[in-house]
């Protein structure tokens, strides 16, 4: 018997922000074990569409049991003074960035505790670690993430679910960061930008690995030392 779990035939996976760069090659990298995806998206429904018709989802199958908290936003970037960002602007990144994941995190909890097996996965941001360059009100929205997943991870140890995060940096071919850029390359050690299918790649690690939680890992060419 493995200890790897990589036949996912049985499970649904709920991926938030499936539009985006790093959503769709999360979905894409999910199915090639079999998982059903449940896609979800904000505004992008053509993109949405079409990922769904590429993996051939046409039905759910009741309550997820593996989540990544995909979806986010920057609202403004490159602030250099914290007034720039008013309180509403503050919440409503907070909401998006660390509320949402919170509430689907609380509303798919249950079905993964009475199949004794979940995977719960949280994408953060380098900025998380290091305050970053977008501003506070983005730094601060996914280092709480890092606090959520510390408690969840201690106080449902015993129950069969892992939770975890994943700190992306400068990842290309995504909305935040469109196309490649030379200038942003030179800011990463090992001299290049990431991409989408290698923060998809440490997220199915987390899923297929029952023996990690608790942990929040960067994937950012050397920028930051855990």
């Amino acid at each position: 018997m493995s200890v790897l779990s990589t036949d996912l035939r049985a499970h649904l996976a709920l991926v938030t922000g499936a539009s985006g760069g790093i959503g769709k090659a999360t979905c894409r990298a999910l199915a090639t074990l079999g998982c059903s995806i449940a896609v979800h998206y904000h505004s992008s429904q053509e993109v949405a569409n079409a990922l769904v018709e590429e993996l051939r989802v046409t039905s759910t199958m009741g309550g997820p049991t593996i989540l990544f908290n995909n979806a986010g936003l920057t609202l403004k970037i490159g602030i250099k003074s914290i007034d720039e960002i008013s309180i509403e602007d503050f919440e409503h990144t907070w909401k998006a960035n660390c509320g949402s994941a919170f509430l689907l995190t609380q509303l798919c909890l249950p079905e993964m505790e009475k199949s004794g097996w979940g995977r719960i996965i949280f994408c953060s941001s380098v900025a998380g670690f290091t305050g970053g360059v977008i501003g506070p009100h983005y730094a601060s929205s996914k280092s709480a993430l890092h606090g959520l997943i510390h408690w969840l991870a201690g106080a449902y140890s015993k129950s069969g679910i892992t939770f975890n995060g994943v700190a992306p940096a400068l990842i290309q071919e995504t909305t935040m960061l469109p196309a490649n850029n030379e200038d942003l390359a030179k800011k990463i050690p090992i001299g290049r930008l990431g991409f989408p299918e290698e923060i998809a790649e440490t997220v199915m690690w987390m899923v297929k690995t029952g023996y990690v939680t608790n942990k929040v890992i960067a994937v950012d060419g050397g920028m930051f030392v855990q």
